[in-house]
């Protein structure tokens, strides 16, 4: 919008894609900083009893009763503003990408409704995992077909990068390839948010290397990697609104948090990564770079097949993981929060260093 206006008014400065980067950054992080705070009081009101603490967590949890949720609906528009207003309006790339947000964030509102209302500290008092697999499923099928025709003609249709400048047409596979990547993303970024501050610290490395991987895509040159996608210049103003979003939501949420982000923002946040990663043809470099968060939901997986399997083979369930997801695991070992929090950041920092060697080199 705003970098339109300045454009059509002859002010160049507005076409550099950084320049795009840094109008929704600042945005999105005033946004959260100048509302976060009467943002929470509201939440705080409208739900009372906040999030109710759920009967799979360490006992420790039992003192954040009470903390308002769903402080990702701050963040989802604090990203829809600042990456409309710096965004080129034309480019569908950005468009593509908020859908994705406010798609499963829309998801994770309806979620966080039920939980918040129903007051059950049952692990499945919001939708039921098939319910919400299916839903994410139509939205990765409208999703993935709209990547499919931003890409260009030298581009095989419904194709995947598997790095080198190897490109593999998949046909209809595609979409099942796409529901993986977005799908295991938004679920990835759920189930990561069970710590304070967790997920923002562990996000942001990732949008770093999807930063990257974007400034490669609309370079020619700067890496040899990486596929030419010149329509992804309009995810700069978008990405930009995601970081400053995340930084503004980690100011209120780092330990002991003010509220929570709710299924609203990580599932959201989830979706948003895993559409752009789609966008650039980089979901395998996205996948290291989110490293962290899928050892969380594998941990999570894990727990849950080898309970089932020794159920049925047994009679008696058994457990991989004193508890799951991964860092309840180091909770029930002693460990605090804050220390828990701190080793799972530098661990995606170091997955995300990976991610751009390869970026960089394979």
């Amino acid at each position: 919008m705003l970098t339109d206006y300045f454009l059509n008014h002859g002010l160049t400065f507005f076409a550099s894609g950084w320049t795009q980067f840094a109008g929704g950054f600042f945005v999105a992080f005033l946004l959260m900083l100048m509302f976060g705070r009467p943002f929470i009081r509201a939440m705080r009101t409208l739900q009372k009893k906040g999030q109710p603490i759920s009967e799979n967590v360490p006992e420790s949890h039992a003192k954040k009763a009470g903390t308002p949720t769903m402080g990702g609906i701050l963040v989802v528009l604090s990203i829809l503003l600042g990456g409309i207003l710096f965004m080129p309006l034309s480019n569908p790339t950005g468009w593509i990408a908020l859908s994705a947000l406010v798609m499963f964030g829309l998801l994770g509102f309806v979620d966080d409704y039920k939980k918040v209302t129903s007051q059950s500290k049952k692990a499945s008092n919001g939708l039921s995992p098939l319910t919400r697999l299916v839903i994410e499923g139509i939205f990765v099928v409208i999703l993935a077909y709209f990547i499919n025709q931003t890409m260009p003609p030298y581009i095989p249709e419904y194709s995947v990068s598997i790095g080198a400048g190897i490109i593999l047409p998949f046909g209809m596979w595609y979409f099942v390839f796409a529901y993986f990547v977005i799908c295991g993303s938004a679920n990835a970024t759920n189930i990561t948010d069970g710590l304070d501050g967790m997920l923002a610290k562990l996000y942001m490395p990732v949008l770093v290397v999807l930063v990257v991987a974007l400034y490669g895509a609309t370079r020619i040159g700067f890496m040899d990697t990486v596929m030419f996608l010149p329509t992804a210049s309009g995810l700069y103003a978008v990405l930009g609104a995601a970081f400053g979003a995340t930084l503004g939501f980690l100011w209120y949420n780092a330990r002991p948090a003010s509220i929570f982000m709710g299924d609203v923002g990580s599932l959201a946040l989830g979706g948003f990564m895993g559409t752009v990663a789609m966008l650039l043809k980089s979901e395998i470099i996205m996948g290291v770079a989110a490293g962290m968060m899928v050892l969380i939901l594998l941990s999570s997986f894990i727990q849950t097949m080898y309970f089932k399997v020794t159920r049925r083979v047994s009679g008696t369930g058994r457990r991989v993981f004193l508890r799951a997801p991964l860092h309840h695991h180091f909770e029930e070992l002693g460990w605090p929060e804050t220390k828990i929090v701190e080793r799972f950041f530098i661990l995606s920092i170091m997955f995300s260093g990976l991610a751009l060697v390869l970026l960089k080199f394979a």
